[in-house]
């Protein structure tokens, strides 16, 4: 069967990313840190350069600006099973944890996303059941010194989190402190692995250039994380079409992108998954997935007319 058009673009990138990858490599490979492991990846007319030590420490890390453009969408997935059901205000109570923890075990969603203190409860709540508990690192504003994140990763996996949401450090990413943003994320990512749990990076879009947010990208790719993750929510902008579209082209393949913050509706989510997400963190998960059922069932037969 002859390949469409979209088809054939879709391997021309792949084939593209793999080939530039392989010559900055080669570039690199000359100009290496004695004893260090660098990892060299290239999107959006970004590059990105990661160092690391024989310990897995970041050594050094750096970016500049290329040319080339390259991504892959990834295959469609059930939409309940990409759904972090979520509650992060801060006047949550337990009782509405409790609640939070019930539906998600109704409608199989992928995990439930709390703060920390609530970890526990909801890994008691969920331990019989496919549900996962995802907390969030240096929330919201990931300008918590990377030793302090690195023990409330390791306090939350002690109490039973399996995936991590851990926020950048924002202000460093925009004064041009790639090291310290790779250093962050890589000490998150380190303590998660080691207990097979999952790390999501936020990088708060909203507060980004579309080139500080490849580079975050980059950078969290590059430390081994396992999803990059638009925002918090509690900046002022959430999840766009453009900004997933970016992200997936950033990443490619490989890596999981979340979409989070300000999405309300079953349309919504699915412009997001078209674009790129393979996960969503929505507080309004109930009301998505019905909707997605809804849209599912087949229509009832009408009902015959009457003769009167």
């Amino acid at each position: 069967m002859t390949p469409d058009l979209k088809t054939i673009e879709t391997l021309v990138e792949i084939i593209t990313r793999e080939v530039l990858l392989a010559m900055m490599e080669q570039e690199e490979s000359q100009k290496n840190i004695s004893g260090a492991q660098c990892v060299v990846d290239i999107a959006d007319g970004v590059k990105v350069k990661t160092c690391f030590d024989n310990a897995g420490h970041v050594v050094s890390a750096g970016a500049e600006r290329l040319t080339s453009t390259v991504g892959v969408i990834p295959e469609d997935r059930s939409l309940a099973g990409m759904i972090d059901h979520t509650l992060l205000k801060p006047d949550a109570t337990s009782d509405k944890i409790a609640q939070l923890c019930f539906e998600a075990k109704k409608y199989h969603f992928a995990s439930v996303c709390v703060n920390p203190t609530h970890v526990k409860l909801c890994a008691d709540l969920l331990k019989d059941s496919d549900v996962k508990v995802c907390t969030v690192i240096g929330f919201p504003l990931g300008a918590t010194p990377p030793e302090v994140k690195a023990f409330e990763t390791r306090n939350a996996l002690d109490n039973g989190a399996t995936e991590i949401d851990m926020v950048i450090n924002i202000g460093a990413l925009k004064a041009g402190e790639t090291e310290l943003v790779a250093r962050d994320i890589r000490g998150v990512v380190q303590v998660a692995h080691a207990a097979n749990a999952l790390v999501k990076v936020i990088i708060e879009t909203a507060l980004l250039t579309d080139e500080e947010k490849v580079i975050a990208c980059l950078l969290a790719k590059e430390a081994g994380a396992d999803f990059v993750k638009t925002s918090t929510g509690f900046s002022g902008g959430g999840a766009t079409v453009h900004d997933i579209a970016l992200m997936r082209r950033a990443v490619g393949p490989s890596l999981g992108v979340k979409a989070s913050g300000g999405i309300h509706t079953h349309e919504e989510a699915e412009a997001l998954v078209a674009a790129g997400a393979t996960r969503i963190g929505a507080s309004a998960g109930v009301k998505i997935i019905q909707a997605d059922k809804a849209a599912a069932a087949p229509s009832a037969p009408s009902a015959p007319a009457k003769a009167y």
